[in-house]
């Protein structure tokens, strides 16, 4: 049967997943109102207000989508890094190298025209939201913000021109009753009895102030990690802005040191289930599937946590985790999972040592040279 490319048809690209894989896989698909809010660029501050350049496209057999994928770029973070990359994301596909094969010639003609000389992903759509294609890991059940393909996704890839590149790992652990203490040294229980380090709870009441502190810690403790580039608020708040609805004030929280935002652990119950059960719509059992998954919510994910770069090396990191690990277990929160870790990214390898955190997932970026 033929294969036919459509440009900009957001509802056969929602609708790809669902065909090419399996029911009962792992993989959860983003909220259709989500998807369509990130790919419009009139709405997505990425493009909006900063410039960048997107466009998305849909594989078809006949009446069956068999791939989609998203192409973009995003010219602050080449601007700082001093890159000439376009990046690629959302890439599900049927094991169609003629599929998989039309898409990247579209993306690779996109960044041709961009003036771009790599094509990296898959970022969904940038390095602080989804990333990486999974490589390794395909039957660990992801949680919130963790991305899940088959493992013949890289296979794909590979076949089209790309290689792996910059390894990273997504991980779980089980939260017990003594699972805080494995974190406590000298340096923790000194901050953790020193009254000019306040904790300052996320609630819905102070969502607003406490996300522009949250914003604020992670521009500054990420500011010299790859890829990332500074959020501003406006994309800040479009990305993490709805995590008012669903934030559990006891297991996320800043930290402030004499008054000031210090550092700050964004950790949330995992929507995971409540997403599979609805399939990605908001429809009449929504609240129904919602109330059911808050009542039964036992697993938590930890979106990111930073501390800024002048207090590093005393200890914060691991005296927030603390607290937020004793507050998971007192909410009867059982496993908590934590999304992507570089390879290089040794300080939180150790954190992960250190709660006998176990490797849920491998993956890698893929790149490619344009000419």
């Amino acid at each position: 049967m033929s294969l036919e490319l459509r440009e900009r048809d957001l509802d056969g690209f929602f609708a790809v997943p669902f065909a090419v894989y399996p029911e009962d896989s792992p993989y959860v698909t983003p909220m259709r109102s989500d998807l369509e809010r990130y790919l419009d660029p009139a709405r997505n501050p990425l493009m909006r207000d900063g410039g960048g350049q997107l466009t998305y496209f849909t594989a078809w057999r006949g009446d069956r989508p068999v791939g989609r994928l998203v192409v973009h770029t995003h010219p602050a973070s080449n601007i700082r890094h001093g890159t000439r990359r376009c990046q690629f994301g959302f890439f599900d596909c049927a094991d169609d190298l003629e599929a998989a094969r039309a898409l990247f010639d579209k993306a690779e003609a996109f960044a041709r025209d961009q003036g771009c000389d790599e094509l990296v992903g898959a970022f969904n759509l940038t390095a602080m939201q989804q990333a990486g294609v999974l490589t390794d890991g395909f039957d660990g059940v992801p949680y919130t913000d963790m991305v899940w393909g088959p493992p013949y996704l890289p296979r794909l890839l590979e076949a089209c021109g790309f290689a792996p590149t910059f390894p990273m790992s997504t991980f779980e652990f089980d939260i017990g009753p003594h699972t805080a203490q494995t974190l406590l040294g000298e340096p923790q229980r000194a901050i953790l009895a020193d009254p000019d380090w306040t904790w300052k709870p996320i609630s819905r009441r102070h969502f607003k102030e406490r996300f522009e502190e949250a914003r604020q810690c992670l521009n500054d403790g990420f500011a010299d990690n790859p890829m990332f580039v500074p959020l501003t608020p406006a994309e800040f708040d479009f990305q993490a802005g709805e995590m008012m609805w669903i934030v559990d004030p006891r297991i996320a929280s800043l930290i402030h040191y004499k008054g000031e935002p210090a550092g700050v652990v964004i950790c949330i119950p995992d929507l995971n289930p409540f997403q599979k059960a609805v399939k990605g719509r908001f429809g009449p059992m929504a609240l129904f599937h919602f109330l059911k998954a808050r009542l039964r919510r036992r697993r938590a994910v930890i979106i990111f946590y930073s501390v800024k770069q002048a207090l590093h090396g005393r200890g914060v990191n691991g005296a927030m985790l603390h607290r937020v690990v004793e507050a998971l277990y007192a909410g009867g929160y059982r496993q908590c999972g934590v999304t992507w870790i570089a390879d290089q990214n040794a300080a939180s390898l150790r954190q992960m040592d250190k709660l006998g955190a176990r490797r849920l997932h491998r993956l890698h970026l893929f790149r490619k040279a344009v000419s």
